[in-house]
């Protein structure tokens, strides 16, 4: 009788355990996939809201534009004061009619094309008895004082031409406005007014336009203040942002195909194994089926 050949066992826990680590769970794919998708949607949002954003800014600088070079109009009345807003009415071309009050002008601190110094606001009394705060124009340290400043004042009955500008109550940066000490930062038009005594003071200034001999039209230095020196710009980044956010929305979508190709190819090597493991029984259990009909 021939020897049966040796059985050779195999440890099946060893084949269950690479199988395992070739998969993943199904709760860890569930997890990935709801968070990979509410990444994707969450870029997506940020990516149309900056899409919208940038209509909206395209937008607003057009209507702006449009108020710049329009004819100045007759400044806002008293009756139309609490319907003065940013969005309707900043930058509008206006004409106003009064005299100036210049022992209560204030000065803001302000940095300009012209360098370091100051705005000087100086209120204007209309006929009616209503007043409007002209910023007439920059002036550099040395011209801060009224005396220093060698331009006559405008006397009696003035006519400034000039854009409405919307109070500036919150300060300036990282410095709040200090009206005990009369150290301003930032042109707060009810602030100014109530330092100053004036009553009836409209909620909006007035940026003066430049006077044909101030510093800002390139003549001598002794006609400040400098009038004419308002910027007007609008960061418009929003393309830029929407590019960023579509772009890290895309990613994402790469990462979702490449964890759902992995898996493809992970589920393809188990089954392979699987069916090698079953060839491999078959293939030890032979000899033994050999012997027994020997």
């Amino acid at each position: 009788m021939t020897p049966s050949p040796p059985v050779h066992c195999r440890d099946d826990n060893s084949g269950n355990a690479a199988t395992g680590r070739n998969k993943r769970s199904v709760a860890g794919l569930v997890a990935l996939a709801v968070f990979l998708a509410a990444a994707f949607a969450g870029f997506l949002a940020l990516g149309t809201w900056q899409v919208e954003r940038r209509a909206w800014k395209l937008d607003l600088i057009a209507r702006v534009d449009l108020r710049v070079h329009a004819p100045a109009a007759t400044a806002p009345g008293r009756e139309t004061w609490p319907q003065i807003n940013a969005a309707n009415d900043e930058y509008r071309q206006l004409r106003i009619a009064g005299t100036f009050l210049h022992d209560k002008e204030t000065l803001v601190q302000a940095s300009t094309r012209l360098g370091a110094g100051f705005w000087v606001l100086t209120p204007l009394q209309a006929a009616d008895g209503t007043v409007v705060l002209v910023n007439r124009g920059f002036v550099p340290p040395e011209a801060r004082e009224r005396a220093a400043r060698t331009a006559p004042e405008p006397k009696g009955e003035t006519t400034v031409t000039g854009l409405l500008r919307i109070t500036e109550p919150t300060g300036g940066f990282l410095r709040k406005n200090d009206p005990a000490a009369d150290r301003w930062f930032s042109r707060d038009v009810q602030a100014i007014a109530a330092a100053r005594g004036l009553h009836d003071v409209a909620p909006y200034f007035v940026d003066a336009e430049a006077a044909p001999s101030s510093p800002g039209a390139g003549d001598a230095a002794s006609a400040w203040p400098a009038g004419g020196l308002t910027v007007i710009a609008f960061p418009n980044s929003h393309l830029v942002y929407a590019l960023t956010w579509y772009g890290l929305a895309l990613m994402v979508l790469g990462a979702a195909w490449f964890v759902w190709r992995d898996e493809r190819r992970r589920r393809g090597l188990n089954g392979g194994n699987h069916g090698s493991d079953e060839n491999a029984a078959h293939a030890d259990a032979s000899p033994t089926q050999d012997a027994r009909r020997d």
